[in-house]
């Protein structure tokens, strides 16, 4: 595979949706966990991969962190692939693969 490189178009960074637990293990250790919500791939992202991180806009972040929101079904749409004619996808070089690389040259 090779390593692509996904932004917004405008070059405006984008949230993902994201859920968070805290926990605590029948040991007494407390365990944070986290992870991305994925969703089907839109057309741009199809052609890399089978599903697509949840982007958010700015409205929908807003919503979507708001504690005081009681109804889990409003936040449903929000789960949409994210437009594809507003994002762009470039192949990276292979190095971005590597934890001991580092450097905007990677991206370039």
């Amino acid at each position: 595979k090779i390593p692509m490189y996904i932004t917004l178009k405008d070059g405006s960074p984008f949230a993902f949706a994201g859920l968070w637990d805290l926990w605590h293990s029948p040991d007494g250790r407390d365990i944070r966990t986290c992870t991305l919500v994925t969703t089907q791939p839109n057309t741009l992202v199809a052609s890399i991969h089978d599903r697509m991180p949840v982007i958010l806009s700015a409205d929908a972040r807003d919503m979507w962190l708001d504690t005081a929101l009681q109804d889990e079904q409003a936040l449903l749409p929000l789960l949409a692939p994210y437009p594809a004619e507003e994002m762009t996808a470039r192949a990276v070089s292979r190095l971005v693969n590597n934890p001991r690389s580092e450097g905007a040259e990677l991206i370039a």
